[in-house]
């Protein structure tokens, strides 16, 4: 049974986390982490990473990207492999977490949804065969999300450039000069009610348009994918892994 700790246990997607952990038979929950902890009966969750007492197998982290350092200095202390699912990382964070992964195994992705990495890897194929077609991606989320775009439209919108790697983005359009330029993506955000998460990419070309879509009916599938990313990484050496690797 692989014994898990979750960072960020308590917030939106990690008490989803902490729900499909619990019900696969072959996770046990050991503990979990949230800045504001509070009593809990079945497992012991603690204020900082470094307050934990348990040993696991996998660390997966639902968190922010403000806990970085207070994850990275654990998991490489415990010398315990790392699932971080958390978003909003800048470019500093970023190469903090590939020179933890010269150290321990490290699995990162902005997007746990394995449908979504799928569409990224639909993303390139389409791309190298419609080149020269216009390339625009929509996102709608639900009314409480913070950031936009969102980081999967990006991941999107970056497999799109590993083709083509000459287009640059347009956040949006708006004024009178506003007109589509030839090596552009188009970025679009998309914010109400209680969407959970939508992903068109559009390919448009003369007569003709081609669209990819993917829809998150839960948020289970990001905790799922989470889990099936954990299940892949304890049994790898260190290094930096993503969903190309699992997917591969």
């Amino acid at each position: 049974m692989l014994k898990v700790i979750i960072n960020g246990c308590l917030g939106k997607m990690g008490k989803v986390l902490t729900r499909c952990v619990q019900e696969d038979e072959d996770l046990k929950l050991v503990c979990g982490v949230s800045q504001n902890p509070i009593n809990n009966g079945s497992f012991n969750i603690y204020p900082k990473m470094n307050d934990i007492n348990e040993d696991a197998d996998v660390i997966i982290d639902f968190s922010h990207h403000s806990t970085l350092n207070d994850v990275l200095t654990f998991a490489i202390k415990t010398k315990t492999p790392l699932v971080i699912a958390t978003t909003g990382y800048n470019e500093d964070e970023l190469n903090k977490i590939k020179e933890a992964s010269k150290i321990i195994p490290i699995f990162h992705s902005s997007n746990m949804s394995l449908g979504v990495n799928v569409l990224l890897k639909l993303v390139k194929e389409a791309t190298k065969m419609l080149n020269d077609f216009d390339i625009e991606v929509i996102e709608k989320h639900h009314n409480k999300k913070v950031d936009a775009p969102s980081g999967t439209a990006i991941m999107i919108a970056n497999a799109a450039k590993d083709v083509l790697p000459n287009v640059e983005y347009n956040y949006g359009r708006y004024g009178r000069k506003a007109k589509r330029s030839e090596n552009e993506i188009g970025i679009h955000a998309v914010r109400g009610g209680t969407i959970v998460g939508e992903h068109d990419v559009i390919y448009a070309g003369h007569d003709e348009v081609v669209e990819l879509k993917h829809i998150a009916q839960s948020k289970d599938i990001f905790a799922k994918g989470s889990i099936t990313a954990a299940k892949y990484l304890v049994n790898q050496i260190p290094g930096y892994y993503n969903m190309d690797n699992m997917l591969s």
